[in-house]
């Protein structure tokens, strides 16, 4: 990291910017390394202080530095192989060392960040270009706002209202366009199994403008957080930054984010153990791309690959006397019998897990909130095929151009590490 004695606010600004850039490569195996959530609770007890020069300045931010190295400890055997605990814990000794830190003395409970009367959370006054509807659309008709869903295990709704089930183990790309990036992982939902839901997503907002800047926001099984991951709850200190802000429904079980700047909303739910995905967006946001030759796999835009796809039908038809039971439970949730109703029996026969049921529930009632046409709610026609053309190979080209980004990225941790 290079931070010796005379780094001072920079290399605490250097820390901060490369631990956050880790955190959007955060793709752990296992999602019980909670880095993110140190790293989160550090900066939220420390965004006010950016000198400390004064006595009880070093004495708060030691302790705050205290408080980090033992939240990193309590992760450690969890987060092994991970290049953002890895460069929070060298970070947390630089800075340590820097400012004449006693590794033993006392910690504290991480505190929420006030924000000043100034704050640009506390505005209203954004500009106009950081109000989709008003910028945008200043001469021309309205948007057309479309939508797509993840739940259960797992079932899509497209952009195009195609509705597919789909495998996708592991981390796949839910949206990305000029302005945020979606991406999600399926982990079996039992070792061994074929079944798999969502465990993990991540968000980045791309920095916009005078709007916002570029933020992060990161849900894991048992953990949905009501902010980014650097501690904020909006688009940081742009004269826009209020036109994102995280809203929270429910403590630890659903959060709404609201990126009024591109006129998008977010709806991220943990159901049981599970989360699941909505979003509503404007068509010429959707297809805000700068090359859509070489865009590759999106599949909020494209679906899955028909060779990840599931046709869920067949799998009744093998499980009659079960289906029957598992149809009655799907009923009392969900009375209308669409593809909703059937993904619902789909999950509990694949799982035995009723909170699918709910899962099922909830993502209809989220296409209630978030679909512009309230004639296309229910699906009752299954679209499995894909549009025209190669998508399987624009994915391993996709998949091929992380791996080098990613090695390349190691490589240059090694360095400052």
């Amino acid at each position: 990291m290079g931070m010796g004695r005379g780094a001072g606010p920079k290399a605490l600004g250097l820390f901060k910017i490369l631990t956050v850039f880790l955190c959007t490569f955060h793709t752990a195996f296992s999602s019980s390394c909670r880095i993110l959530k140190c790293n989160s609770e550090f900066w939220s007890t420390t965004s006010n202080s950016h000198h400390h020069t004064g006595a009880e300045d070093s004495v708060e931010f030691c302790t705050a530095l205290r408080t980090y190295a033992h939240c990193t400890r309590r992760t450690a055997r969890f987060c092994r192989g991970d290049l953002a605990y890895h460069s929070a814990v060298h970070g947390i000794d630089d800075l340590m060392s820097q400012h004449n830190c006693s590794k033993d003395g006392p910690t504290s409970q991480p505190r929420v960040r006030t924000p000043p009367p100034w704050d640009s959370q506390e505005r209203s006054d954004s500009p106009e270009i950081c109000h989709y509807e008003k910028n945008f659309h200043r001469h021309s008709a309205a948007p057309n706002y479309t939508h797509c869903g993840l739940f259960g295990d797992p079932h899509l709704r497209t952009f195009t209202d195609t509705f597919q089930t789909c495998k996708i183990q592991g981390a796949w790309p839910l949206v990305d366009n000029n302005y945020l990036n979606v991406q999600v992982t399926n982990t079996p939902v039992h070792p061994g199994s074929t079944a798999t839901a969502t465990s993990k997503i991540t968000i980045i907002f791309k920095n916009f403008q005078e709007c916002v800047d570029q933020k992060v926001y990161q849900a894991e099984m048992d953990e949905l957080p009501a902010a980014f991951v650097d501690g904020s709850k909006n688009g940081g200190d742009k004269s826009g930054a209020n036109s994102l802000k995280i809203i929270e429904k429910v403590a630890g079980q659903h959060i709404e984010i609201q990126a009024k700047y591109i006129g998008t909303t977010i709806v991220v739910r943990q159901v049981g153990r599970y989360l699941t995905f909505a979003v509503r967006m404007p068509e010429e946001v959707v297809n805000a791309v700068e090359d859509k030759e070489n865009q590759g796999l999106y599949l909020c835009l494209q679906g899955c690959p028909q060779n990840q796809q599931i046709d869920f039908r067949t799998f009744h038809s093998q499980t009659p006397e079960t289906g029957s039971r598992r149809r009655a439970k799907c009923k009392e949730k969900l009375p209308v019998e669409d593809l909703y109703f059937q993904s619902c029996v789909f999950d509990l026969l694949t799982t035995g897990d009723v909170n699918f049921t709910l899962a099922a529930y909830y993502a209809f009632e989220d296409v209630k909130l978030l679909h512009s046409n309230k004639d296309k709610l229910h699906l009752y026609e299954r679209t499995s095929d894909l549009p025209s053309g190669s998508a399987a190979p624009k994915s391993g080209l996709g998949m091929a151009m992380f791996l080098v980004a990613f090695v390349y990225l190691f490589q240059c941790c090694t360095v400052l590490l």
